[in-house]
């Protein structure tokens, strides 16, 4: 039997002079120094001593058994894997060997080899409590595996990444698992955590063609097309029938050019070309979120330019729900509630930003919106008399005299009283507006949002008949009189 187990290959000149016996003794004390190493957790030098027993005694499976448990414990599991394969050559009933076997099968995430050597344990020792264990251990992977593919089939991400968490939990070797976790990581749009993966197995394997297509499809999604371009095709150069490298590397040139087609037009003054090749752009990856963001917000300021701001506020909103950070797409919509005149909103996107960058500009866009806001609730006296906010002291006199004469009392006296109630409140507001608008220094504050009321100037004191009556000529200076049913006629004194 000594005969067997120490036939020694590649033997030191000295060692031949020793008999199979002393080799054996010899190799026995490597091992025994070995297993003093291990028990100290020096897993080093246990697997130095473990490799000089083998050398004395290669057909020895504990030796491969030892040496197999001491690369499990630095993290060596393929190596591992063929120290503990080689044990059970040796020895077909060799338990511990098939539990090392199954347990480097399952750390390296091969589940279904793993449980075949649980259950060639099981049938050498049927009430092993480990084997049992490990059994369904492998069968809890198998389970996480499909759960898994079916959740990436139905674009749930996180439960694939849930299932690919508990899976690497049994199987923390697996580049397999901590492949597909890392690309639904980057499909949520946790990019830190994928590319941490991803960077992680190329340390460890530089050549990874997955973990090259993942680290450039972080890239991608971040909007940084032409490094990521570089990654899928240097995975390309290590595995050519890459199908996700080839078709992302595909995706992501078309959407750089097509982007940068719409900047052109854009830049051209061509807003009707640059609309269009923005929603085509839309169309090419609905998954890359940080571009698509970039790309509503440019189609909202060219919908801006078009007039279409009903559209370009939806682009926004669109742009946002994709990236809540975009501060840009926020402005820019705060923009289009400003030229519609829905200033709550304004301000609303106005604040968000001042929150997140409190910059002068920042500051004095909120300040306006809010200015803006303040003078929309009071009465708009301009929209009362009908005339822009640039109008000329002869038109704004000149819109008086017709909303005056149109509103006035005497008109109405024959109206219903509801009638001549209404018509007589336009008529108080018009003289009001012109009261305001007439004389340059109410103007100038009611123009820059100031309260009229702050230097006496109450606007429920005045008479709108005063008003009347001194801009047509004072007293008895003018007259309606009816000629008739619904008709009047004008009399100056």
């Amino acid at each position: 039997m000594a005969t067997e187990n120490c036939d020694a290959v590649n033997a030191d000149p000295d060692m031949e002079l020793l008999s199979d016996e002393e080799l054996e003794r010899e190799a026995e004390g490597f091992k025994e120094q070995g297993n003093a190493f291990y028990v100290k957790k020096d897993y080093a030098e246990a697997f130095n001593y473990y490799t000089k027993a083998i050398d004395m005694c290669p057909k020895n499976p504990s030796y491969y058994g030892n040496r197999a448990a001491t690369l499990m414990m630095l993290c060596r599991y393929r190596e591992a894997l063929e120290d503990a394969q080689q044990a059970v050559r040796l020895d077909g009933n060799f338990v511990k060997g098939h539990l090392r076997e199954g347990k480097c099968h399952l750390s390296l995430g091969n589940a279904m080899a793993a449980r075949r050597c649980f259950q060639k344990v099981l049938e050498l020792e049927l009430e092993n409590g480990q084997a049992q264990q490990e059994v369904r251990n492998a069968e809890s992977i198998l389970e996480y595996e499909r759960m898994a593919e079916i959740g990436f089939e139905k674009r749930d991400f996180r439960m694939v990444v849930f299932c690919m968490d508990r899976a690497l939990e049994s199987a923390p070797a697996c580049h397999k698992f901590k492949i597909l976790k890392a690309e639904c990581l980057a499909l949520l749009g946790r990019y830190p955590e994928a590319q941490s993966v991803a960077s992680d197995i190329l340390r460890m394997d530089s050549t990874n063609a997955d973990a090259l297509y993942v680290r450039g499809l972080c890239l991608y999604y971040e909007d940084c097309i032409d490094k990521a371009v570089q990654f899928f095709v240097q995975a390309l150069r290590m595995a050519p029938d890459h199908d996700k490298a080839r078709l992302a590397c595909r995706d992501a040139k078309a959407l750089k050019a097509k982007k940068e087609e719409g900047n052109k037009a854009f830049k051209d003054g061509n807003f009707e070309a640059a609309y269009e090749l923005y929603s085509e752009a839309l169309t090419i990856d609905p998954n890359n979120i940080k571009t698509n963001a970039k790309l509503y917000c440019n189609r909202a300021t060219v919908g801006s330019k078009l007039k279409k701001l009903d559209q370009a506020v939806e682009d926004c909103t669109k742009a946002i729900k994709l990236d809540e950070t975009y501060i840009k797409a926020y402005l820019r919509r705060a923009q289009c509630y400003m030229d519609t005149e829905q200033y709550e909103e304004a301000v609303r996107d106005y604040e968000k930003v001042y929150q997140t960058e409190k910059t002068k500009e920042h500051k004095h866009l909120l300040k306006t919106a809010q200015l803006e806001l303040k003078k929309s609730k009071r009465k708009d006296y301009y929209k009362i008399l009908g005339v822009e906010k640039n109008a000329t002291e002869e038109e704004i006199k000149k819109a008086y005299r017709k909303r005056a004469l149109l509103h006035h009392p005497d008109r109405h006296s024959g109206a219903s009283p509801e009638v001549q109630k209404e018509e007589e409140k336009k008529f108080k507001e018009v003289g009001e507006a012109f009261s305001v608008l007439s004389d340059s220094k109410k103007k100038s504050r009611y123009d820059s949002g100031q309260d009229l009321e702050d230097d006496g100037m109450n606007m429920g004191d005045f008479d709108a008949n005063n008003i009347f009556k001194a801009f047509f000529g004072g007293p008895g200076g003018f007259s309606f009189e009816a000629s008739g049913p619904g008709n009047f006629f004008f009399q100056f004194g």
